[in-house]
């Protein structure tokens, strides 16, 4: 059975698209089936999953997510799925671009736009065991869709006084999602990054995080350390798993995803 999570939080720089590059990477090597969606508009997930040196294996662009949601919104039919799918290694993704941006103007005047997402992922539920959606830092039209076409929520939050401060605004948005538009979401749970557990201002963070969080949300145990490689990593256009997997950070994405999977399971 699919399940798909959405990984949100409205704050940048808490590793959001880091943590889908690594954990779907992750199940693919485990042997899921794994599909990323690159819902920021940002794009940073498309520009780390396509190659840029000149390859015949490597199809250049034409239909994103953004081209996607315009024609759901005009109600147009969707092309075949071999022509917006990708793929990078063991991992299909469907690409972005800065267009998406504009779709998000337009969603604020489409009636009943919040489950369009919903409505392009919905059938491709039977092709894969997992479907990550990586989400701008920002609680509106976009985020609401991906909450809306989710089973699950990953919230991804790093160790420092203001990266908390929006968490309760972000889980009251969910709780209305789930109340008014999708009643089957559920929390999959907080996950730490960026962690330097060597600070007194990371260990006071996690605490009370801890404290305030556990006994109605999952906070995982496996905290990302922060780490140099991480964003090397990223420059190269990889995975931590693929570029150092022995590094910290590789090893904690791993039993991150362990860890997942068992309470996915």
């Amino acid at each position: 059975m699919c399940k798909i999570i959405t990984v949100a939080n409205q704050k940048g720089g808490v590793s959001k698209t880091t943590s889908v590059r690594n954990l779907s990477y992750t199940l693919a090597e485990s042997g899921y089936r794994v599909l990323v969606v690159d819902y920021d508009p940002q794009s940073n997930l498309t520009a780390s999953l396509v190659l840029e040196d000149e390859n015949e294996d490597v199809p250049k662009i034409h239909t994103t997510i953004a081209n996607l949601m315009t024609m759901a919104m005009d109600e147009e039919e969707l092309p075949p799925k071999n022509e917006y799918i990708q793929q990078r290694g063991k991992i299909d993704f469907i690409p972005n671009d800065i267009h998406l941006s504009v779709v998000e103007s337009n969603l604020r005047m489409e009636m009943g736009s919040e489950k369009l997402l919903f409505s392009i992922l919905e059938p491709l539920r039977r092709d894969y065991d997992y479907i990550l959606i990586d989400t701008n830092p920002s609680l509106g039209p976009l985020t609401i869709n991906a909450l809306s076409a989710a089973d699950s929520v990953l919230i991804t939050i790093n160790p420092e006084f203001y990266a908390t401060i929006g968490l309760q605004d972000l889980t009251k948005t969910i709780l209305k999602i789930k109340r008014r538009i999708n009643p089957k979401i559920e929390f999959e749970g907080i996950l730490l990054t960026m962690c330097d557990m060597q600070t007194n201002l990371h260990k006071e963070v996690c605490a009370e995080v801890n404290e305030a969080y556990r006994g109605g949300m999952r906070v995982f145990k496996t905290s990302i350390p922060r780490s140099i490689r991480v964003g090397e990593a990223n420059r190269c256009g990889l995975s931590i798993l693929e570029f150092e997997p022995r590094s910290k950070a590789g090893i904690a994405y791993m039993e991150f995803a362990k860890e997942l999977i068992g309470f996915a399971g």
